[in-house]
């Protein structure tokens, strides 16, 4: 590009400022120089100047075929880019539809711009046609919610919008636009600098705070890392791997952990928590030191918090003060950023402590427990089923799920050995996630084979994007593993409530080959193990999207298992 051309794109840029616009150019203009290159979501009567604005400007906007598709795109999206994902809905019911992803996004820490359209000014309040108060239900589930009330001060609320998505812990931002405001015309004014007096993230951690990690790992004789997904949204994975090398530290990953640290390096120990393996929960148990980095303490990880880490001392390092100490008692707290928290342990040296016993327990403990499940040459088992997966992807495709059985057979035997290759919907546990959610992946990471393991029922939930795949040709693969129920509430019904499958089984579904057809996506089959790894090579090889049905065992449980009420030393089936 020539030194003139820039010039000329720098001065356009400038006269952007200080300009009259209405509220939908501010808006659009704002996402420009967010650096927005695509957006998700669905039009109606009160976001329509919106549309209007993207229809003139040409602003890539991918049309979802529900609204809960939208939000979970953007949420794909965000968790692969690391940029904050943006949807755009109507009032009302377009805007009640992106609650769920609103809230699988706050609790999963994903930023997200959310925009709902909202009927004029002067009908708020007067229960106006697809009037919702946006403000009042997403108040518990945002970061931060806006509805504007002036155009003039459009321009500051989109900008810290974006600011508080991104900085700190990342979570949705909601801002709900008036129809007439969106209309109306005032300055656009971006150059202000954001002044938030009440909102000032630590991201520098406490260095005397930082020596005493350092002292505690000097001291230790068992210690271990939880690696959370704050590792990754810190950008901090080479980091951890420099500090656990130096320091010869075992590292377990939390369920949206996974990918922060080499999923086949010798000091992993897995995943931990109710479906971990059980070297990763005995060494929790059996530890003198426990370092979370990034983590939160949730119940699936912890078991019976009783129990948990019962002789550890415990370092907290973590960006949200209110995270620290909720769950679990910390000795050691660490408010900060993840990656500025690992540069500065590196930095600070010190000694070590002799971990060489410690480690030697644990590799023996992973060579008599390994995963496992039972093979009978016939039926496929989906942990077979993932373990192809991985092979004929080389481990590196981005995986995405919703919550279940599959979810947990994707975390346990799909080896993540990068960053943000493993998308899935964490604390809410979300159905219907999944699918889109590989749409904003692909979008992210274009180049990048995406696969979408997905169950019978929670592909039913979003199948309607399906229409995206058509109309734009993504090359999404979806697999899905069809054991014809609900499986984890079947395994449940079967382990707790006496074998009672109560509205749990499947006896008819649709034809998901057909189904695919029906949108001219190429569908698959697979009955036979004995066909599998040759299918999962066609539809890995083949240019477009795929839509693979796989037929496994109905009755696969998943183990090992944390049952409710148990530690994490009483982990059942460890072992066929």
């Amino acid at each position: 590009m020539s030194t003139r051309m820039k010039d000329t794109e720098q001065k356009q840029e400038v006269t952007k400022q200080n300009q009259e616009m209405s509220g939908s150019s501010m808006l659009i203009e704002a996402l420009r120089q967010e650096g927005v290159d695509v957006i998700f979501g669905y039009p109606g009567g009160a976001i329509l100047p919106t549309y209007d604005e993207i229809y003139k400007t040409g602003i890539h906007h991918v049309l979802a075929r529900h609204e809960q598709g939208a939000i979970h795109a953007a949420e794909g999206y965000a968790r692969v880019s690391g940029k904050p994902g943006v949807c755009i809905v109507t009032s009302g019911p377009g805007a009640t539809n992106v609650v769920t992803g609103i809230a699988d996004a706050m609790i999963d820490s994903l930023p997200l711009v959310v925009i709902t359209g909202q009927v004029a000014s002067n009908l708020i309040g007067t229960d106006a046609f697809q009037e919702a108060d946006m403000i009042g239900i997403t108040m518990p589930i945002t970061k931060h919610n806006y509805q504007v009330r002036s155009v003039d001060e459009f321009p500051r609320i989109i900008k810290e919008a974006f600011h508080i998505a991104t900085t700190g812990r990342p979570g949705p931002v909601l801002i709900d636009l008036p129809k007439d405001i969106s209309l109306m015309t005032g300055t656009f004014d971006y150059e202000k600098e954001i002044n938030l007096p009440g909102y000032q993230p630590t991201v520098v951690p406490n260095r005397l705070q930082i020596r005493k990690v350092l002292d505690a790992v000097k001291d230790a004789k068992q210690p271990v890392i939880l690696a959370g997904a704050g590792v990754l949204h810190g950008k901090a994975s080479s980091e951890l791997l420099t500090f656990v090398e130096k320091n010869k530290i075992p590292v377990v990953n939390t369920l949206l952990g996974l990918g922060g640290f080499p999923g086949d390096h010798e000091l992993f120990l897995g995943m931990g928590g109710m479906h971990g393996t059980y070297t990763a929960n005995i060494a929790i148990h059996e530890s003198d030191l426990l370092i979370s980095i990034g983590a939160r303490f949730d119940d699936r990880l912890t078991g019976n918090l009783a129990h948990f880490a019962p002789n550890a001392r415990v370092a907290h390092i973590d960006i949200d003060p209110a995270e620290i100490g909720k769950n679990i008692e910390t000795e050691i707290p660490v408010v900060g950023d993840s990656k500025q928290a690992l540069e500065m342990l590196i930095e600070e040296g010190g000694e070590r402590g002799d971990t060489a016993e410690w480690r030697e327990k644990l590799a023996a403990l992973k060579q008599e427990y390994p995963l496992w499940y039972v093979e009978d040459g016939e039926t496929i088992k989906p942990q077979q089923l993932i373990e192809l997966v991985h092979e004929v992807t080389n481990g590196e495709a981005i995986v995405t799920t919703d919550v279940g059985q599959h979810q947990m057979w994707s975390a346990q035997f799909y080896r993540f050995n990068k960053p943000n290759r493993w998308v899935t919907s964490g604390g809410l546990g979300t159905m219907g996630f999944g699918f889109p959610a590989a749409i904003g992946a692909q979008f992210a990471e274009p180049k990048t084979p995406v696969v979408a393991v997905i169950g019978d029922a929670g592909f039913q939930m979003t199948a309607q994007e399906l229409s995206i795949l058509q109309e734009l040709n993504l090359p999404v693969k979806i697999v899905i593993v069809n054991n014809a129920s609900l499986g984890m509430v079947r395994q449940w019904q079967q382990l707790f409530h006496g074998e009672r499958y109560s509205n749990s089984l499947f006896p008819i579904q649709p034809n998901f080959v057909k189904l695919a057809e029906a949108y001219d996506i190429k569908g698959m089959r697979v009955d036979q193990l004995s066909d599998l790894k040759s299918a999962l090579e066609e539809m890995i090889a083949y240019p477009g999207p795929v839509l693979m049905d796989v037929r496994v065992a109905k009755e696969e449980n998943v183990y090992p298992m944390i049952s409710p009420g148990k530690g994490q030393h009483q982990m059942e089936g460890i072992k066929p």
